[in-house]
């Protein structure tokens, strides 16, 4: 049986650095995390060895598993189990993990999709538990630089259904989820790593 390829993300191995000095401060006492759109898996085999406490679970649509297989073969890890099928518009593993992380998906994700990605985020996120969002934002309507602005017209142009989200637009989705804002982030690149965290429940 012949292996697949490795995929590769070339900005995996330029934003993992940058984005792993926050998770390992945000995750200290994380024990579940459920990547979604994990893509081609780069970030999870970084990741999760340097967080040995925790289970890093992948998931991703039926076409990117395999690449992602191949790369846990790869760089395998105690913590990194098979990755799971998920696409945000279907239905959703069951599951109960405390973190949910997500790199470089919403502005690629229709509108409709990224809806339907905080609607179902209260089936397997933990009360108490953390969202946590990397990727270009728009803020108060504004691009944070010049390659932003760029960036979102080349990918509308590709899919008028995507395209950079404003991040006041994904709060008002959090809160009907649930969720509340406690951080933004400025990383390199003009990207922003968005930590919200569910509301405990009433008892």
């Amino acid at each position: 049986m012949s292996t697949p390829e490795l995929p590769d993300a070339p900005s995996c191995a330029r934003n993992r650095g940058p984005i792993f000095e926050h998770l390992q401060r945000l995750l200290s006492e994380s024990r579940s995390v459920l990547e979604i759109g994990s893509g081609t898996g780069q970030h999870a085999v970084y990741f999760a060895p340097r967080l040995p406490q925790l289970i890093w679970q992948t998931s991703d649509r039926a076409e990117n598993l395999p690449g992602i297989r191949a790369w846990l073969a790869q760089e395998p890890a105690a913590n990194l189990p098979e990755p799971l099928e998920l696409d945000v518009d279907g239905d959703w593993p069951s599951l109960s993990v405390d973190t949910i992380f997500s790199a470089n998906t919403l502005h690629i994700m229709s509108a409709e999709s990224v809806r339907h990605f905080f609607e179902k985020l209260p089936l397997v996120l933990q009360p108490g538990g953390l969202l946590l969002v990397y990727g270009p934002m728009k803020i108060a309507g504004q691009y944070i630089g010049p390659g932003n602005a760029d960036f979102d017209l080349w990918l509308k142009e590709r899919d008028p259904a995507s395209g950079i989200r404003d991040l006041e637009w994904l709060d008002q989705l959090a809160v009907g989820a649930g969720l509340v804002r406690e951080e933004l982030n400025y990383l390199p690149a003009n990207n922003q790593l968005v930590v919200w965290r569910k509301k405990m429940e009433r008892s």
